[in-house]
């Protein structure tokens, strides 16, 4: 378990009460005067320093190699830098990297000319990397797991440091975190489980394998406060498994993803003892991880959650449309990749081109065992002419070599269903219907090769198209009546974003927490965690 670092809230005011007060004492010598056409010995200091940056470079060079911390009349940015780095740790930032304590101990101590140069320098680069890491993440997204090609928005640091320089500095720093309503609600979240951390905690997990109505003992009575403390459950006194532990013990199962049938098996307890320290590090990385999208999403997006199993449509903020979800299975080649890109077009009545991968590892060996295998299946040369199964010698080919296609024509039974939705991009990854249709009743849907199955793809079909046409429903089923395979494009494509969040909020609600299913989160707490992230707790 990691080592949590216990404070009070006084003790934390107190610190920041001290860091101003030493603030306000420290003098900065001002910037020497300059001789005409000479450069003074703090200005050749910040050029020297700069020098192997291009960005500062660049930024001290526009400005002649003039400070923006170093006088007496920078202390409002000073001061506001060090609130900014005293405040990390609030936002999931390593506290260590952003020392306000050392800084103001460099402040102090550069005396002459070169030191306060220097750490001109010195700042503004230690700034960027506070203002990259609160505005886009600390971490390379690929580097943790190489199915998320999430493409990080990150800022011009030439530009940030423009804008800072020419800016009210507090209300800068401020307006540098996400401004999303789901990031300002994980971070309330995280300081909330701090102090219930700080205060004890949820008490002792619950035992056993399996509780339901009418059961009692010291295992319901361990299952009582355990909801209890979790705000589950008003405080009562019974010992017996009744009504009210059961609709408890739903609201808790509802929270979490689960089957919501009010009884506490095996799975339902797994989630009932993770511990809040888990919790939070699930807060953490969804902060991380909102801070890698911080960017528009589309006034109208397809929202597919990964862990949650669903797609929803959003428009302006608000869910419209909700339907479960198939995500990849939980093999490496299988799991669904994350990214945005944007919906273009769907396809009813929809062939089923059949990847490479599927052909050569799932259909080539049954083939070579009998040549009359998947026979749903057209197969086609590199000419597109139709292969006689008869003639034709699967044992002579490789994975490697195999040169023929494969394509499922439109069909009741066809593996995409009756319609797809297409936003092309070289994962070939999208969304399909499915004649799977009793995955859909299973509490951990990963079963596909990667696409996203919809429980309800109609349905959606017509919400898309509702923007474009008075009757979607009809004209939806004209094209799937002819039988044949009928392209209809978005007038206005949809961003979608393939996201994995093993913690989000509602705004009103509770929050959410899901199972990690390809385990990607705890690979990125592991990263945070070697940058030097650790969970706080305050006592109340």
């Amino acid at each position: 378990m990691d080592t949590l670092m216990i404070s009070t809230k006084q003790s934390f005011r107190f610190g920041l009460k001290r860091i101003f007060a030493v603030l306000s004492v420290v003098s900065m010598a001002a910037l020497p005067l300059q001789a005409q056409n000479a450069i003074s010995p703090f200005q050749q200091a910040v050029a020297q320093a700069a020098a192997g940056d291009e960005t500062l470079a660049t930024f001290y060079r526009e400005r002649g190699y003039q400070g923006i911390w170093s006088t007496r009349g920078d202390a409002d940015r000073r001061n506001a830098l060090l609130a900014a780095f005293a405040s990390a740790a609030d936002h999931g930032l390593p506290q260590a990297r952003y020392d306000a304590d050392a800084l103001m101990a460099q402040l102090a101590a550069a005396d002459t000319p070169q030191e306060q140069g220097a750490l001109e320098v010195a700042i503004s680069r230690q700034f960027l990397d506070y203002a990259r890491d609160i505005q886009t993440g600390m971490l390379v997204p690929s580097r943790i797991d190489e199915a998320i090609h999430r493409q990080v928005p990150l800022r011009s640091p030439l530009s940030t440091l423009r804008a800072f320089s020419q800016s009210t500095p507090a209300a800068f720093l401020r307006a540098l975190p996400p401004a999303s309503p789901e990031y300002t609600r994980l971070l309330a979240e995280k300081m909330r489980f701090e102090r219930l951390i700080g205060s004890g905690g949820w008490g002792p997990t619950v035992p056993g394998r399996k509780y339901e109505r009418g059961d009692s003992g010291a295992g319901v009575v361990a299952l009582r406060n355990r909801l209890i403390a979790m705000g589950f459950l008003e405080p009562i006194t019974t010992q017996v498994f009744d009504d009210a532990i059961f609709a408890a013990v739903q609201q808790f199962q509802l929270a979490h993803g689960l089957a919501t049938d009010g009884t506490a098996g095996q799975g339902t307890l797994e989630q009932l003892n993770v511990s809040p320290e888990q919790r939070l590090q699930s807060i953490i990385v969804a902060m991380e991880r909102e801070r890698w999208i911080n960017r528009p999403r589309g006034e109208r997006h397809i929202w597919v959650n990964i862990t949650d199993f669903t797609a929803k449509i959003i428009d302006r903020g608000e869910e419209t449309f909700s339907t479960r979800s198939v995500v990849g299975a939980r093999y490496d080649e299988r799991a669904t990749p994350e990214f945005s890109d944007v919906m273009e077009f769907m396809v009813i009545n929809p062939s089923w081109y059949v990847p490479r991968s599927i052909i050569t590892k799932e259909f080539l060996p049954q083939l070579q065992q009998n040549p009359r295998a998947v026979s749903n299946l057209i197969i086609t040369d590199r000419s597109g002419r139709v292969v006689d199964r008869a003639s034709a010698d699967f044992s002579a080919y490789t994975a490697e070599n195999f040169p023929y296609s494969f394509r499922e024509p439109p069909s009741q039974g066809n593996a995409l269903g009756l319609v797809k939705f297409m936003f092309p991009n070289r994962y070939n990854i999208y969304l399909h219907d499915t004649p799977a249709k009793s995955l859909f009743g299973r509490e951990v849907r990963a079963f596909s090769h990667g696409c996203v199955r919809l429980a309800d793809p109609f349905d959606f079909a017509y919400a898309l198209l509702a923007r474009q046409v008075s009757n979607p429903q009809e004209v939806f089923q004209a094209h799937l009546a002819t039988g044949r395979e009928r392209r209809v494009d978005l007038e206005q494509p949809v961003p979608v974003h393939l996201i994995y969040r093993t913690a989000y909020t509602q705004a009103g609600g509770r929050t959410q927490f899901r199972r990690d299913v390809y385990g990607r989160d705890q690979r990125i707490w592991n990263a945070l965690a070697r940058q030097g992230v650790a969970l706080r707790a305050f006592a109340s």
